[in-house]
């Protein structure tokens, strides 16, 4: 993956960035006397979710963003790229007319699914697929792994700073189970964008600062997918995984699950917005559509999330991505 291109000599914007590449570590950046604007919470609430690709959004967190914009958050969705490294992976749709135009057909796909799920703005970033790791697309210097950092970093930015989220959602470090390259990038570019968009000083062309309160890295917890798993052997249904599988799952470090959000009541979108990428969702799979919804519930209807930042003071244990951000809006 690519790094800060700073061939031929280096500007002074990006001597500035090399001074903070340190934010994406843990931590608040120290500097004493630099200006940093809080997100304000006399406004909308604003959730942004960051993705790697087109039918991401729906599998990861969709029954969130379903709640939240029930409840009138505004929810602004960023796809880092278009897709086009992916398999057609339904048989009723793996056909020429639909390999030839599979970028166009991904985004209406993508189109309709933030329909459904309740997304009131979707960015795309402009990036192409890198492919899986291994892959010749992940040399293709249109691809989002291989972008410069800065570059990427400061796209991002620039949709923070005008859709002034209160809380974001990106991808976890751990990613050992599924290291898209693809996806580790969505961790590092959304991490350093958070850190980076309440400093006035850092890429000023991309609008005035606004601080984020909350980052948190969507998960699935191996406790999940085991139960998950169980209940498939069950009712009889067949697994998509093996016993080799199933160990390295058991076995993968993530980080800790600090917030529960329960969605029992908007479940049934995750299913509903996978279904609108039909390209990509074998709507026989057992892998997304294996148990039936009453026997789904059983192992209770949460998404899983893990606090990474915290600029508000939330209590953990947490049910809510607006902890603490209500009570200083209630203010």
């Amino acid at each position: 993956m690519g790094g800060p291109a700073t061939a031929g000599g280096t500007t002074a914007g990006q001597q500035q960035w090399a001074g903070r590449q340190q934010w994406s570590g843990a931590g608040e950046p120290a500097a004493p006397g630099r200006a940093l604007c809080w997100g304000a919470v006399t406004e909308q609430l604003c959730l942004l979710s960051v993705h790697a690709h087109p039918d991401d959004e729906s599998s990861k967190g969709a029954p969130t963003v379903a709640k939240y914009h029930s409840e009138g958050v505004r929810c602004v969705l960023v796809c880092c790229t278009g897709g086009e490294e992916g398999d057609i992976l339904n048989p009723a749709m793996d056909r020429p007319d639909v390999a030839d135009n599979l970028t166009e057909i991904r985004a209406r796909e993508l189109e309709r699914a933030s329909r459904v799920i309740g997304y009131d703005e979707v960015v795309m970033l402009g990036y192409r697929d890198s492919g899986m790791p291994g892959s010749p697309a992940n040399q293709d210097p249109a691809s989002f792994a291989r972008a410069p950092l800065e570059e990427v970093t400061e796209r991002l930015v620039e949709v923070i700073r005008r859709t002034k989220p209160h809380v974001m959602v990106v991808y976890p470090a751990h990613q050992s189970t599924y290291p898209h390259p693809d996806h580790v990038r969505v961790h590092e570019v959304g991490l350093a964008a958070f850190l980076a968009a309440g400093d006035a000083e850092v890429f000023p062309a991309a609008g005035p600062p606004w601080r984020p309160l909350k980052l948190y890295y969507t998960l699935r917890s191996s406790k999940r997918w085991l139960a998950w798993a169980e209940k498939l052997k069950e009712i009889g249904r067949e697994l998509p995984w093996d016993d080799e599988r199933l160990e390295m799952i058991a076995k993968a470090p993530h980080e800790q699950v600090t917030t529960e959000v329960e969605v029992g009541a908007w479940a049934h979108v995750r299913q509903e917005a996978l279904r609108a990428h039909e390209t990509q969702v074998d709507p026989k799979s057992s892998f997304w559509f294996g148990l039936p919804p009453e026997v789904e519930a059983e192992l209770g209807q949460v998404d899983e999330y893990h606090l990474a930042f915290d600029r508000c003071g939330s209590a953990l244990p947490e049910d809510d991505l607006f902890a603490a951000i209500r009570e200083k809006a209630a203010l």
